[in-house]
């Protein structure tokens, strides 16, 4: 159905900073993760990786520094910067990619997805080896992707065994070579095995394929031809009610996987950062029409840096990211919202390689606010209040009581009258 209220906004440019945390929750202990800080203890480490300060001014203007104390980026005072700052807590028993944006999008999971610590059981693994004529799989554990493959890989070669392994995130994941063993052949598999991952309530089954012969001096090396295969949102999510109100969403990455296509009717899949960011900006930049929202997640802060503790690595990708943003902003009209988001924390400092319990940063930016300096948003009671304003912006209602989704939104709080804009 097509909505009747007036909507604030023509367009929504939402960006996911995948794995960007701003400090513990207060329940971080019992995730086994007090003291985590992804900005913050990452900005204090950086100057002795790189050595040099962390430098975020153009997110230093949309309030980052407020949020939590990050060395090298100051918080905005009173009057200075623009658009508006908050972080959320997150209510979802979960800290992984699939609870991080089904609560955006106001599904807070409030089951966690399954976990196996101890790897999967052997009548599962026949099953699906026998399926999918398999002659067994390697490793089945928990394990750093890049680690198991440096371990695995030749003999992965040389028998034709998929690699299986988990970590504490609730995924099936499967790296296979992509020329010995095929592309192809590894989506076959991951396809077959979200079937069984339904059956043992596992969020995501994640395809990782690689390249690479040490053998020949070629090391080991992952591409981006990943493919994620998530469970199926439990019940409708806002991006299913923007849906019936003719809101087209686009996803830019990894979005259409993430909510396994319900509510992403198209999707640009990209090569990591650069290329996500490349694309948005030509997505901002051209296509320009009423009831529009573009979603985009950037993976390779918590893929490529997160995961591997790589502190360097991961402040790099900041600083691409906020050196593009004055790109960004400046190909925006009067009539689009920006806000800027994370899924949960992956502090590169801390031990293990897994995600960490973290408040999400929030910001969000309009040419069209009429008010000077950055606004404070406050300390968000979830996730899903991003999706709720995503949902207001695009058409000037509040997320229905019907829909049992969660979310409040806070545009009023970002000081914005719907009659000074909705013009």
């Amino acid at each position: 159905m097509a909505h009747t209220h007036q909507a604030p906004f023509d367009r929504v440019i939402w960006v996911v900073l995948d794995g960007v945390g701003a400090g513990e929750l207060p329940d971080a202990a019992s995730f086994g993760d007090t003291g985590s800080d992804t900005l913050g203890n990452l900005a204090s480490v950086f100057p002795s990786k790189a050595g040099r300060k962390l430098a975020l001014p153009n997110l230093a203007r949309m309030g980052l520094g407020n949020l939590t104390s990050i060395d090298g980026v100051p918080a905005c005072a009173p009057g200075e910067g623009h658009g508006a700052f908050g972080k959320a807590r997150e209510r979802s028993l979960g800290k992984d990619t699939t609870s991080g944006h089904w609560e955006m999008a106001g599904l807070v999971v409030s089951k966690a997805f399954a976990v196996y610590p101890q790897g999967f059981s052997s009548e599962i693994i026949e099953r699906w080896c026998r399926e999918n004529g398999l002659p067994g799989v390697l490793g089945n554990k928990p394990a750093s992707g890049t680690d198991i493959i440096e371990e695995l890989g030749p003999e992965h070669m040389r028998s034709g065994k998929p690699i299986l392994y988990t970590s504490a995130d609730s995924v099936w994941q499967v790296a296979a070579h992509e020329e010995t063993f095929g592309l192809d052949r590894l989506l076959e598999v991951c396809r077959s095995a979200r079937k069984l991952c339904d059956e043992l309530q596992i969020g995501r089954v994640i395809a990782r394929p690689f390249i690479g012969n040490p053998e020949k001096g070629v090391p080991f090396r992952r591409t981006y031809n990943r493919k994620d295969y998530a469970q199926l949102p439990g019940r409708p999510t806002l991006l299913d009610l923007l849906a019936e109100r003719r809101v087209h969403t686009l996803g830019i990455g990894k979005i259409s996987n993430i909510f396994a296509g319900q509510g992403v009717p198209e999707n640009i899949d990209t090569q990591g950062n650069t290329d996500g960011i490349r694309v948005l900006i030509e997505q901002v930049k051209g296509r320009r029409e009423p009831g529009q929202l573009l979603f985009c997640n950037l993976i390779d802060f918590d893929m490529l840096y997160g995961h591997r503790r790589d502190v360097k690595g991961f402040g790099e990708a900041l600083e691409e990211f906020d050196r593009a943003l004055p790109d960004l902003l400046g190909a925006m009209g009067p009539r689009d919202l920006l806000i800027l988001a994370s899924d949960h924390g992956n502090d590169p400092t801390y031990r293990g390689t897994d995600h960490t319990r973290e408040y999400i940063p929030v910001l969000a930016y309009t040419p069209s606010s009429p008010h000077r300096g950055a606004r404070p948003l406050g300390i968000r009671e979830g996730f899903a209040d991003v999706g709720a304003t995503v949902f207001h912006a695009l058409t000037g209602e509040q997320v229905p009581a019907s829909s049992n989704l969660d979310g409040r939104s806070f545009l009023p709080e970002m000081g914005i009258a719907e009659s000074e804009i909705a013009k």
